[in-house]
């Protein structure tokens, strides 16, 4: 049997009153067998309003009024911020091993449930196989027959119903039965509406504190890269996500994963979104993608969705600028994200876009001292060491020319020598200094300072070195990767055959190659025992096919020794 809805349904309290006034007006008239009840409905209705979590609170509701009401299950179903279906599905009475063999929850979209979300009423059935709205239930789910259904309303809202079955005398739930649980309904109502608050307060806390923990970790002086991980980490945290994704415009128009944050490798790093995506032209122009099932939502158009349910997909927006999209995707068959959590994600989205523009500013701040601070040192080392040293060098070689010693007169113009080579490196270094930051690609004539520096170690002496031309901005990646390449073997040759003392590397990009074209020329030259009749060839031949391969050549000759000694490499390449 139902309850009629006249009866049944008798107006309550909608939570907006305090929980005496609840019990006062839902027990007015009591029978005598209600009444005999009432200190067990005042205990439940204590047990219901403690505590503060709301899905603690929804097991407490759960397990009161299975125990009021004598039932052996009982369970909350709570209604969709849409309307349709069910967010959330808790239960009281069946373990977790026969919750596993059921398998998936309800969902509310079908049935007796889905009925009483579009028609939330007090519901009373005597067999619940003989309702028309029934479809019956999943394998291993344990047999139901008698049924009580009451709504919950939270301020006057729909938060969802709470259903009774199997009484445990096999009897039918009865009016006294009814009369109680309503008025649980309308104390828990008042609970849920307390736990809500609490929770969104939290809630709000946690975002709040998320945004900080960002912007610190920003400001901090990490580099891009880590900045990116950094927001990534925090949002997976925050939404409750297994993955926090950073994706950033391409070259092409569309998007690509440059960050992940995820529980278990991924593999996303490198992947893209094409710009075909009807989802890229809204992230681009700044507006946030709500999807309830990723996985079979034809505008992502990227392997990763396959393995997601809802996501969230944020533009990192700041000042009318789009730096890039934050993606929390749950997995497949996760609850949705509530409009609470989409509002406080986009909020910190915009933040972690505001926090990632400062810190690119204080990054090119610092960028600018550092340059400010090499060119103070290039313009000291410019306008007065070299000028000094240059001015001693012409002191030397005029004391030079007037010595009649043989002995002097070769230890000074030695000495005027070693001042020359040492102008050249101070040079170098001014060079240096001129570069771009140290997070940029390293360019040519740093690479070749930093071979010849580790050269320096198993050789026992720093090998000179000259810079001829624009080498940085002339030569370009392929052939000055190569070119270290080629210095790398000439060195490690020089080393391990030439029992040198003295080696001089030249690096020219002022070159003529013998087409006429434009390249760039390598020359190690050493005062070593020279290369042996006979000997092995095979470092040379591998420099010069690597030359080759560029349309360059390579060549060996006589080395800076007395009477030609020692072994000269040249290997050049067009730019």
């Amino acid at each position: 049997m139902s309850v009629p809805p006249a009866s049944a349904d008798a107006p309550l309290p909608d939570g907006t009153s305090s929980p005496g006034q609840a019990a006062a007006h839902g027990l007015q008239g009591l029978s005598p067998e209600l009444a005999k009840r009432v200190p067990q409905l005042l205990e439940a209705m204590r047990s219901v309003g403690t505590g503060l979590e709301l899905h603690v609170t929804l097991d407490r509701i759960c397990e009161t009024a299975a125990e009021l009401a004598d039932a052996r299950y009982a369970a909350i179903g709570v209604v969709a911020e849409n309307g349709e279906g069910l967010s959330d599905f808790v239960h009281h009475g069946i373990g977790e091993e026969a919750a596993d063999r059921i398998g998936r929850l309800p969902d509310g979209h079908r049935g007796l449930l889905g009925a009483l979300i579009h028609q939330p009423r007090t519901l009373r059935l005597s067999d619940l196989s003989s309702d028309p709205r029934s479809c019956g239930f999943p394998a291993h789910h344990p047999p139901m027959r008698t049924f009580l259904g009451v709504p919950i309303r939270v301020q006057g809202e729909i938060f969802g119903n709470l259903y009774l079955t199997e009484k445990r005398d096999g009897a039918e739930f009865n009016d006294d039965d009814v009369h109680m649980v309503r008025v649980l309904a309308a104390e828990a109502g008042i609970a849920i509406g307390n736990a809500r608050l609490y929770e969104a307060a939290k809630q709000r806390e946690r975002w709040i504190d998320g945004s900080v923990a960002v912007t610190t970790a920003l400001l901090s002086g990490s580099d891009a890269e880590d900045a990116l991980a950094v927001v990534a980490e925090q949002a997976r945290r925050l939404a409750d996500s297994d993955a926090g994704i950073v994706l950033l415009p391409d070259d092409e128009g569309g998007m690509e994963v440059v960050a992940v944050s995820s529980a278990e490798p991924i593999g996303a790093l490198g992947m893209t979104v094409p710009p075909e995506s009807r989802i890229v032209s809204q992230l681009l122009a700044g507006e946030p993608v709500f999807i309830d099932d990723v996985a079979g939502d034809p505008r992502v158009m990227t392997e990763l969705a396959d393995r997601y349910g809802p996501v969230m997909l944020l533009p990192l927006r700041s000042g009318g600028r789009v730096l890039g999209t934050l993606a929390t995707p749950r997995a497949r068959g996760a609850r949705q994200f509530s409009e609470a959590e989409r509002t406080l994600a986009v909020q910190f989205a915009s933040q972690a876009a505001l926090a990632l523009m400062m810190a690119d500013t204080q990054r090119d701040r610092e960028r600018l001292a550092v340059y400010e601070d090499r060119d103070r040192i290039a313009r000291d080392l410019h306008d007065l060491v070299i000028q000094r040293l240059f001015a001693t060098g012409m002191m030397l070689e005029s004391a030079q020319r007037r010595s009649a010693v043989p002995e002097v007169r070769a230890g000074v113009g030695k000495a005027a020598d070693e001042l020359d080579v040492t102008i050249q490196e101070i040079r170098t270094a001014i060079f240096a200094l001129q570069q771009g930051p140290a997070e940029a690609p390293s360019g040519l004539r740093t690479r070749v300072l930093r071979e010849i520096n580790m050269a320096a170690v198993p050789l026992g002496f720093k090998p000179s070195h000259r810079f001829v031309g624009p080498v940085d901005t002339m030569v370009g990646e392929l052939t000055g990767k190569n070119l270290i390449a080629a210095l790398r073997e000439a060195l490690s040759n020089a080393f391990r055959h030439a029992r040198a003392t003295r080696i001089d590397v030249v690096v020219d990009a002022t070159v003529t190659l013998p087409g006429g074209g434009r390249g760039v020329r390598l020359t190690v030259a050493d005062d070593g025992v020279g290369i042996a009749e006979g000997g092995r060839r095979s470092g040379l031949k591998n420099l010069k096919r690597r030359a080759e391969s560029l349309g360059g050549d390579s060549w060996y000759g006589p080395g800076t020794a007395d009477a030609g000694g020692g072994t000269t490499v040249v290997w050049q390449a067009p730019y």
